[in-house]
């Protein structure tokens, strides 16, 4: 991935985004050895109603363990809109018989100007095979929207299936390039059959009879409102299983590319003719609810002696994952700070949070291009640091100390193999008592926050991981460790 270059393209290096101000520059003295802890921790289960986009697929980490991502869909009547319970009434006609069902799935990019790139996370290369099974459940009656609920869990009944790679599938073999646009024949009613580019998209074949026998044979009464054919096809859930590593593809619900499209033939108009057609059935946001699954079975001993350990321990490296997998919980201690300041007042001139990466040098899963950071308040409830949370005339209750996201930080820097946050309103506080740490945590953000979506919630919308070095008191001037250096003065 391209860290940062699309996002900004005013930066001269993209490594050196989020880099903390030069020592020199800063006023005051430099403290750097507060004791800081910091522990990984099962972090939330997110909401996946409405995503900018939702994961599919199957990763083996080396270090991690597995993780896997299903989505559950709603398929619509034709002509189905959002907040309408109208359709077009469609009719497949006389002696419908149905050549082909195909479930077109979009995939995600992420766009800045002119810049694209796909937020896949793995080895794309790799074999996966897709299955597609037929809800029971019916989502459009389901109120909560976590994704830790196993949305196909009933979905047993397999109406298809697709083996990436594999050049003896029926429309030959087909590969993992979310950014490749490609050329499919279609149907023009009353004319022949045309070749053209569509969006890049994956595109799974489904059981003929099946969706013969649960789709077009439907009654047709079923047509006229879209409760009637949500209730009869309670729609598709997608699961995967990759080969070697894997990887977690994302995909895209917000437009008509998403769809289940029908081909088939019907009696002509004229005696002893048959015409061919097709017909798409909208998958898609704002119309019927989508809904992803994601589950994380860890297999390594260190992070699951972290995650049982309540000692307050600290280890030599903590675990970060995205898709609502891992987080860590930062804690400050200023008591010997305090003290060297001798009971006197102090300024906090700059504060920054040093968070170094362990290096694990793997191609396919590399450090989150960014971090997030994020508080409770004293009613557990997460938000912004102040820091983080500027003051403007859309955000009235803002701070005024606050920063852009550029000056807060948490981008990785590759060149150093670290991220740093800018938190020197919240240490000021913190040290003058005016704020208490009712938790303090850091978990892997996108590059870019998906719109509508705010920075300190659970996310579904990427599947990057890190692994960072642990604090370390008292340690030498060029270890690598999780630290706070706070530059002040000493006030009379």
């Amino acid at each position: 991935m391209l860290i940062g270059l699309f996002l900004f393209s005013s930066c001269k290096d993209p490594n050196t985004i989020g880099l903390g101000q030069d020592d020199s520059a800063i006023k005051g003295d430099l403290y750097d050895n507060t004791t800081v802890t910091s522990q990984t921790q099962l972090d939330d289960a997110a909401s996946t109603a409405n995503l900018e986009r939702y994961p599919l697929g199957f990763m083996t980490d080396p270090v991690f363990g597995e993780t896997l991502a299903g989505t559950a869909m709603v398929v619509n009547a034709p002509g189905t809109s959002a907040g309408s319970t109208a359709t077009s009434k469609y009719r497949f006609g006389k002696n419908a018989e149905l050549d082909s069902a195909v479930l077109i799935l979009g995939y995600a990019k992420v766009t800045s100007g002119s810049s694209v790139i796909t937020p896949f996370y793995g080895d794309s290369t790799q074999t996966y095979t897709f299955t597609v099974g037929q809800m029971t459940r019916d989502l459009t009656q389901e109120h909560s929207f976590l994704s830790s609920t196993e949305w196909g869990k009933d979905a047993t009944e397999i109406l298809g299936t697709l083996v990436t790679n594999d050049k003896n599938q029926p429309q030959g073999a087909i590969y993992i390039k979310p950014l490749t646009p490609f050329k499919v024949t279609e149907i023009v009613a009353g004319k022949p059959d045309t070749l053209r580019t569509v969006v890049p998209q994956l595109r799974i074949r489904l059981n003929t009879a099946l969706i013969q026998s649960k789709i077009v044979k439907m009654d047709t009464l079923a047509f006229d409102k879209a409760n009637l054919f949500t209730d009869k096809f309670r729609g598709l859930y997608v699961s995967a299983k990759a080969s070697g590593k894997g990887g977690m593809i994302f995909f895209n619900f917000a437009d008509t590319t998403s769809r289940l499209q029908l081909y088939y033939k019907r009696d002509g108009k004229t005696l002893a003719t048959r015409d061919t057609a097709s017909i798409n059935f909208p998958i898609r946001q704002g119309i019927g609810p989508i809904l992803a699954y994601v589950k994380h079975t860890y297999t390594n001993p260190d992070i699951k002696a972290q995650l049982e350990d309540n000692s307050g321990k600290q280890y030599e490296q903590t675990y970060l994952q995205a898709l609502s997998g891992l987080r860590n919980k930062v804690s400050f201690n200023f008591d010997d700070f305090k003290a060297k300041l001798g009971g006197a007042k102090v300024a906090i001139n700059k504060a920054e949070l040093v968070v170094d990466v362990t290096p694990d040098g793997d191609a396919h899963f590399k450090p989150a291009p960014r971090l997030r950071l994020y508080s409770y308040d004293v009613a557990g409830l997460r938000q912004k640091i102040s820091d983080n949370n500027p003051g403007s005339q859309s955000n009235p209750n803002g701070d005024p100390r606050g920063v852009s996201d550029i000056e807060f930080g948490g981008y990785f820097d590759s060149v150093n193999s670290r991220y740093i946050f800018t938190v020197t309103s919240y240490v000021q506080d913190l040290v003058s008592g005016k704020t208490k740490d009712y938790g303090t945590f850091l978990s892997p953000a996108p590059l870019i926050y998906p719109a509508n979506t705010a920075p300190w919630e659970p996310l579904a919308t990427s599947a990057e991981r890190s692994i960072l070095t642990g604090p370390k008191k008292d340690a030498a001037a060029a270890t690598k460790r999780m630290k706070l250096n706070i530059f002040y003065t000493k006030l009379k």
